[in-house]
């Protein structure tokens, strides 16, 4: 007996990666070829330089811009949701001051939520960076209570959720408690 006879196993083996080899072989070879069919790659074959066809991306050279120290994104109140002005904010401003000098421009992201649905609060404050807003709210003409979280501008504006179990008619504001500027108040339906 030959040693093929005694080791049907490895001669099998030996077979299978003679076949993987060749098949390899020839995957590489035909994808070699597909490529320089297709003119993907460069027309010299190396891998450096730009493509044969020539430049498929153009990025444009930077150039510095100004800053006009206004903030990046102006918010529109949805039309769904009421805004008026500071009219009945138990604390007065420490400063007075015009419908045009507010600086705390206030939307609320829907004009109606379910019970104990969050309710997102953004707006602009340009000129209010790093400031803490402190939120009020007024549940069914009950009276001015601050909620129990602030948010903070950055950037000159600033977003945040508020969430309550109480239902009815709720007006919103924000208050810049070092400043005492006040937003204008939305008005948002909860529950009902």
């Amino acid at each position: 007996m030959n040693d093929e006879e005694d080791n049907p196993i490895a001669s099998g083996l030996i077979a299978l990666v003679a076949v993987a080899v060749v098949v390899g072989l020839l995957a590489g070879i035909g994808a070699l070829a597909g490529t320089r069919l297709l003119g993907i790659g460069d027309s010299d074959g190396s891998s450096g330089g730009g493509p044969a066809g020539g430049q498929s991306l153009y990025l444009p050279d930077p150039v510095r811009t100004s800053d006009d120290g206004g903030p990046l994104v102006t918010l529109v109140p949805s039309p769904s949701v009421t805004t008026s002005e500071p009219d009945d904010f138990t604390e007065p401003p420490v400063e007075t001051e015009t419908a045009q000098e507010s600086a705390i421009s206030l939307s609320a992201g829907s004009g109606t939520v379910e019970d104990n649905e969050e309710l997102m609060l953004s707006g602009t404050y340009p000129g209010g960076e790093g400031a803490v807003l402190d939120i009020f709210y007024n549940v069914n003409k009950t009276g001015w209570e601050e909620f129990p979280l602030d948010t903070n501008v950055s950037g000159g504006i600033f977003q945040t959720y508020v969430q309550t179990y109480k239902t009815g008619v709720i007006k919103w504001r924000l208050k810049d408690s070092s400043t005492g500027k006040v937003s204008n108040v939305v008005t948002v339906r909860h529950g009902e």
